[in-house]
């Protein structure tokens, strides 16, 4: 298949860079949120001017000695303490450079005020931009009130600057895409695109786009690469005249783009969040996964990455991270103002970034702080050296009907990962994990949860409370201390008899006892076959076992399981593969296998 190459014409918003270079005029540039503006700048600047170099600035991360500082230094004439203002260090690069201020509107009111300066005369405070090399000033935005913090009404600010309102289809966008996803061949899906409505266009915005694309690439399902807002999934739904959205045409859509590329969209893949950690470390993505509380996301995560990477990835608890523990400015002896990076961020071993509790940050100091790391891969301006993939984990809004103390999210912040996942219970391989810490104890805890609870049951009593559960049980303690507590002696709504039952000894069927009399089970199905093709109530319970069964325990009773398996109707067998992981698939390949040849 051939990739269709555009032609390198100059978009519109790049003919605007050079020629407010080239008139020495502070540019503005308004344009939706996903649309190029930004990736324009770096890729035009580094084509058209690689003699220049792009001071990035994202003003929503500025706080007010960012920018200037007043601090004590030394008059290297007469040796006196004198008060000086420092610069961010970022502006005297040595070399000729262009100022771009992304998010401009965003910033708080202090850091407005700097940047009246900077656009009105190119100065900031006491010092000449020109003078220390800059050639161009840009302000970029776009115009949302939900997401920007100011509204620019001062008159004499306004008639500073040029101004350029802009769409997707006045960048480069298309020749990126088409560049970044060779041998596909693109044409088809930007004509899909353009024959949307203004209102889908904005919903499935480039940046959107390229996210999908890239979860197509890996074979993942379509809708990881659309954002999750407050929660929710976007939906590419049509405004109905009443402004609420209406039909949703997010599976016909999806559908379309992955035909269009000759991929398929599977609705959903075995073993979700290993396989997207894996891909961020391979891709250099940045992954949000959002789950309910104790299911096991984030030890999983670090557990994949300490895996891909053979060394820990660098964690950070949001409601307890502060803007000091990213960075913090200090005088440097060269007269400018350096941001100094926490250490862990420095070096050039590889890193991964997991940052926990992500919708709970502490302060918004703290949040835009590392909204840069997540969005620019950079810190304070500097690029964080071989940092190869970012995990944000997070809770949803709500969980079991009440609601959870998390903040919400714009679109503008939500559009920033690759990929989105909502993550259940099932998708996380916490169950290994407790079988291989507590081992007959979390055997036992496991069938209960599994068997003797309903699906509400379930939610209520999460991975975290299963461990809490055998831990108390080993002290003797009452199981119940170990559920949720929510209040006035009320503790979660889960039954716990049966698991008592099943701990102090009560006759129960799991794998265990399976194998542990095999031949009166290999029996009880050999009747089951003879009395009806479709097998009776003991072939239901053997394939209940054995498809809840964890991988460990399959082949920990190989024998007994290939014995038993022959015995079940096929078309249970056949539901074995069906969902499975790659490891579950081979093993199940393997016990087949056995039984063509016996």
């Amino acid at each position: 298949m051939t990739t269709h190459t555009e032609t390198t014409t100059a978009s519109r918003l790049e003919s605007f860079i050079d020629a407010m270079i080239d008139m020495g005029q502070t540019g503005q540039v308004f344009g939706e949120h996903g649309i190029g503006k930004t990736a324009t700048f770096f890729s035009h600047l580094a084509r058209a001017h690689p003699d220049t170099s792009l001071v990035y600035v994202p003003a929503t991360n500025l706080t007010p000695d960012d920018l200037l500082v007043n601090a004590p230094v030394r008059d290297p004439h007469t040796g006196e303490l004198v008060l000086r203002q420092l610069v961010m260090s970022q502006l005297t690069p040595g070399r000729p450079f262009v100022l771009l201020v992304d998010d401009s509107l965003q910033a708080g009111d202090t850091i407005q005020s700097q940047l009246m300066q900077i656009a009105c005369n190119w100065t900031l405070g006491e010092h000449d931009l020109r003078a220390l090399g800059c050639v161009g000033v840009f302000l970029t935005d776009n115009e949302s009130l939900s997401e920007t913090s100011a509204r620019r009404g001062d008159l004499a600010l306004l008639d500073r600057m040029v101004t350029l309102r802009i769409t997707a289809n006045d960048t480069s966008w298309r020749r990126h895409l088409a560049a970044k996803y060779r041998p596909w061949d693109l044409r088809a899906v930007f004509s899909l695109w353009a024959s949307l409505s203004p209102a889908l266009r904005e919903l499935l915005s480039p940046r959107t786009l390229d996210h999908i694309l890239a979860n197509a690439r890996e074979g993942f399902p379509l809708r990881w690469g659309l954002p999750l807002l407050d929660g929710a999934r976007l939906r590419l739904a049509e405004p109905g005249p009443d402004g609420r959205p209406g039909h949703d045409r997010t599976a016909e859509m999806l559908d379309r783009i992955a035909e269009a590329v000759g991929v398929a969209n599977p609705a959903r893949i075995a073993d979700p969040v290993r396989q997207v950690v894996r891909a961020a470390l391979r891709n250099r993505w940045t992954v949000l996964l959002q789950g309910p509380p104790g299911c096991g996301k984030t030890e999983a995560v670090r557990e994949t990455l300490r895996e891909g990477m053979g060394r820990e990835p660098l964690y950070f608890s949001l409601p307890v991270t502060n803007v000091e523990d990213l960075c913090a400015p200090v005088p440097s002896p060269d007269g400018t103002l350096e941001n100094l990076l926490a250490a862990k961020f420095t070096g050039p071993e590889p890193k991964a970034i997991v940052w926990d509790e992500y919708n709970r940050p502490k302060d918004r100091a703290a949040f835009a702080k590392l909204m840069e790391i997540t969005q620019e891969w950079s810190l304070a301006g500097r690029r964080i050296e071989n940092l190869r993939a970012q995990i944000a984990v997070q809770n949803p809004p709500y969980h079991l009907g009440r609601k959870l103390l998390v903040s919400r999210n714009n679109i503008a912040q939500a559009t920033r990962f690759t990929a989105s996942l909502t993550v259940e219970p099932e998708d996380v391989p916490a169950n290994e994990w407790l079988l291989s810490r507590y081992g007959s104890d979390a055997e036992t805890v496991l069938e209960w949860w599994k068997h003797d609870i309903d699906d509400e049951g379930r939610a209520w009593i999460t991975k975290r409370t299963l461990e809490r559960l055998i831990k108390l049980h080993r002290r003797g303690l009452p199981l119940e201390m170990g559920t949720m507590y929510l209040g006035d002696g009320e503790y979660a709504p889960v039954p716990l008899t049966a698991l008592i039952d099943r701990l102090s000894g009560r006759q129960v069927t799991g794998l265990r006892e399976l194998a542990r009399d095999t031949d009166a089970w290999e029996a009880r199905l050999r009747r089951a076959a003879e009395h009806s093709t479709e097998g009776g109530d003991d072939s239901d319970t053997v394939h209940q076992i054995l498809a809840n069964a964890e991988l460990s325990q399959l082949k920990k009773h190989r024998g007994p399981v290939a014995r038993l398996v022959r015995l079940l109707p096929a078309k249970l067998r056949a539901t074995y593969l069906v969902g499975a992981s790659e490891e579950q698939q081979r093993f199940w390949t393997e016990v087949f296998t056995t039984m063509r040849r016996g």
